[in-house]
């Protein structure tokens, strides 16, 4: 029974990182100390700070991350990618190119015998009017088409540069702490869609860039994965138990 692994929020390319091959490496050497031993792969969103794929053009960079992922399914490890706020126009190249399945939205899967609800976690229980806003403008299909008919030149620097700016306009630049269980969206979602669906062994999230596991109830928790951005950390069942584990290079056995 080969582990599987969990991981999200990377932001690879963001201009609000100052070492980004650096970070980028660190991940590549993790996924690859894996890659003989894992059964599949779960990258929970937003592993790129911006991405966007024209009809032809895909963007510049991550060829160590793609080419990983590639060497990854080319050895029979299942890569599954759920897409985030941030890289929500991705369409079929790593699915064609990288052998990634892709989803685009939340589901449960039933990993080992337990059941899984994974999602990156934009827009889950957090319902203010400004958020609502821009993700029903990023989804619109009319939105979008206006937005793939600029220049990738200038498309790609605009939205690499709203990364950033949404990045750095946070204080230090970083996600608020952890707010309280009757505070965090994911959370309070989770405690509620366990009464509809008792069923449910493990929900894991991403987005939030904080790392938290908290017993729902004697069957089931919620998991917030981190990011690999500062924290480095990822999440690992190994068909009884899950873990959620910080990555530290010359320390760390995934």
């Amino acid at each position: 029974m080969k582990p599987i692994y969990f991981l999200s929020d990377a932001h690879l390319g963001s201009l609000a990182i100052q070492s980004r091959r650096m970070q980028e490496r660190r991940l590549v050497r993790f996924l690859d100390s894996i890659k003989h031993k894992a059964g599949a792969v779960y990258l929970l969103g937003d592993m790129f700070d911006f991405w966007h794929e024209y009809k032809t053009v895909v963007p510049k960079g991550y060829t160590r991350f793609l080419g990983k992922i590639s060497e990854l399914t080319d050895l029979g490890v299942e890569v599954h990618y759920f897409t985030g706020n941030h890289d929500l126009w991705m369409k079929d190249y790593l699915v064609e190119e990288c052998g990634v399945v892709l989803h685009k939205t939340a589901c449960t899967v039933e990993l080992y015998g337990k059941i899984f609800y994974l999602a990156h976690g934009d827009g889950i229980g957090d319902d203010s009017r400004g958020f609502r806003f821009l993700r029903a403008l990023f989804h619109n299909p009319i939105a979008q088409a206006l937005f793939a008919a600029i220049h990738p030149r200038w498309g790609m620097s605009f939205g690499l540069n709203w990364a950033k700016h949404s990045r750095l306009k946070r204080e230090d630049g970083k996600e608020p702490p952890f707010m309280g269980e009757d505070k965090e969206h994911l959370i309070l979602f989770a405690k509620q869609y366990l009464k509809d669906h008792p069923d449910i062994n493990f929900f894991l999230f991403g987005h939030r860039h904080i790392d938290y596991d908290l017993m729902l109830s004697k069957s089931s928790r919620v998991v917030i994965l981190g990011d690999w951005i500062s924290l480095f950390t990822y999440a690992v069942f190994d068909g009884e138990n899950l873990f959620l584990e910080d990555y530290i290079e010359g320390e760390t056995e995934p």
